[in-house]
């Protein structure tokens, strides 16, 4: 069954209750249509520890629903199951113990039709809330309502990325989402955008929502540099696989060769060579790779020792930002119904700055760390953002699973360098020519 059309949103406005009433049940609801071609089967499969089974997915973020909200305006009502804290709880430490992650497959109980009572529960309660106007007088209980909406779009994109990952470990790769191929034509040449040196100010300024680390707001000096003016190209990715890319030490940080090495590394995730060709296994399913699309499913380590192949390198997140700060975050998003990256359409801009938004997350080569004088937000939700601060790179501008409504010019995305299962991808930048 496919997946029926999605309802385009406004970013969401922060503390109107009936806003966000209207907007708890869209976000809700796409959720549930997003599992609509998985079978009860697909649902409780953990492919490896960093996939989560879809029905986790959808009880986390109704667990996030009860314990955040429900039980704060009830707090001497029982919980809809108090194992369900244990079993949902992803991260959040002084809320309690959680399940562990890397054995979220072993549940086979709660039944999916069990998660789904209870996602049907909790949504009766938070919308009873939320239309009855008793959170207008909690500015707070809005912020968190309003928060958990965006953390659901978050796992609305991590279903994808997960049950693709769990397809392609099934030998008949079971298709999600058929759509018609259409192959892109010859991509335009490779343009650069030239940005001058320049004292430049970064961050959200608060004026709609964000998350905690995407501010405070500051400057950054930022040196003058160019932006390629499209995403990398499987064809171009391709050259550097031609070119011994995996087989040479020198292209790779230290830790990256490593991984080569010790994993197999010879191409993106997903990427297998049939015969005298290349093929790629998608959402839609296995298909003759597109050489105009854009590269997808790279690591932070292959991104960087592409760039170096290329004689460019990964814009910082600050350069980034710069240039898509006057871009509409516009492209190809969940929206969509895509589920893959699309070359650049033929009526691109020659020159212009394309793909900024959508597609692929785009690889930077900053480490996600605090801005300046950030502080997380006291209590349990302070454990959102900040205590990732360590070992993680940034990834800038959405991808083709993100939902056009979530991303900004100031969103930090941020994974792991090793991490190839998210649709990320790659921009060069380089010196001013």
């Amino acid at each position: 069954m496919a997946a029926t059309a999605v309802t385009k949103s406004t970013t969401l406005p922060r503390r109107d209750s009936a806003v966000l009433l209207e907007l708890f049940r869209t976000v809700r609801r796409f959720s549930e249509r997003l599992t609509e071609p998985l079978e009860p089967e697909d649902v409780v499969i953990q492919s490896m520890p960093d996939v989560s089974p879809t029905r986790w997915h959808l009880a986390h973020t109704t667990w996030f629903f009860e314990n955040f909200v429900w039980s704060k305006v009830h707090p001497q009502e029982e919980p809809h199951d108090p194992a369900y804290g244990y079993l949902f709880n992803s991260y959040y430490n002084s809320v309690g113990k959680q399940f562990p992650r890397s054995q979220r497959g072993v549940l086979s109980r709660p039944t999916l039709r069990e998660v789904m009572d209870y996602r049907h529960t909790v949504d009766e309660r938070v919308e009873d809330l939320l239309s009855s106007g008793r959170l207008d007088e909690s500015d707070d209980l809005l912020a968190v309502v309003e928060i958990g909406l965006h953390h659901e779009q978050q796992h609305q994109e991590l279903i994808l990325t997960d049950i693709k990952h769990v397809f392609s470990c099934n030998p008949l790769r079971p298709v999600y989402h058929r759509t018609a191929s259409r192959p892109g034509s010859a991509q335009p040449q490779l343009a650069w955008q030239t940005y001058r040196e320049q004292l430049e100010t970064i961050g959200h300024d608060g004026g709609s929502f964000a998350f905690d680390n995407e501010g405070p707001r500051h400057r950054r000096w930022i040196e003058a540099f160019e932006l390629a003016s499209r995403l990398v190209t499987n064809s171009e990715y391709l050259e550097f696989i031609e070119d011994s890319g995996y087989a040479r030490p020198e292209l790779w940080l230290s830790d990256g060769w490593s991984t080569v090495v010790n994993d197999g590394w010879a191409a993106p995730l997903y990427w297998e060579h049939v015969g005298d060709r290349w093929q790629i296994f998608t959402l839609g399913g296995m298909r003759d790779l597109d050489p105009a699309e854009p590269v997808c499913h790279v690591s932070y380590y292959e991104a960087d020792a592409f760039a170096r192949w290329a004689g460019a390198w990964l814009p910082t997140e600050a350069a980034w930002e710069t240039a898509a700060c006057d871009v509409p975050p516009e492209g190809n998003f969940v929206e969509s119904e895509r589920f893959h990256p699309a070359p650049v359409s033929d009526e691109s801009e020659k020159g212009a700055i394309s793909q900024i938004f959508g597609d692929v997350w785009e690889w930077t080569c900053s480490p996600y760390c605090a801005y300046p004088g950030y502080r997380p937000a006291t209590g349990a939700l302070g454990e959102y953002n900040g205590k990732f601060m360590c070992n993680q790179m940034v990834l800038r501008g959405g991808s083709c699973a993100t939902a056009q409504s979530h991303i900004r010019p100031t969103y930090r995305n941020f994974f792991p360098p090793s991490a190839r299962w998210q649709f990320s991808g790659i921009r060069l930048a380089r010196e001013p020519r």
